[in-house]
């Protein structure tokens, strides 16, 4: 083969090599920035979920009260 020919297929093997590095790193960013959505949503939901359970033990403890009372007044009325 010709040496001309050698060195540019090694030209077009660095070209496409650093093509493939740079195709890497911009993977490698958008999978960073994926896993912080994610860890972002992972929390948010969290939060949503403890509100939600905070919310169902104040509507638990909202209807006990109202049944104890009801219980008191259905008491008073029978006497």
């Amino acid at each position: 083969m010709d040496q001309q020919i050698i060195l540019q297929q090694f030209e077009f093997l660095e070209k496409k090599t650093e093509q493939l590095i740079e195709a890497c790193k911009r993977r490698e960013v958008q999978i960073n920035e994926l896993k912080q959505a994610n860890d972002l949503l992972t929390s948010q939901l969290n939060e949503k979920l403890a509100a939600e359970r905070q919310s169902e033990e104040l509507k638990a403890l909202v209807r006990s009260k109202i049944d104890s009372l009801m219980g008191r007044l259905s008491e008073f009325a029978g006497e």
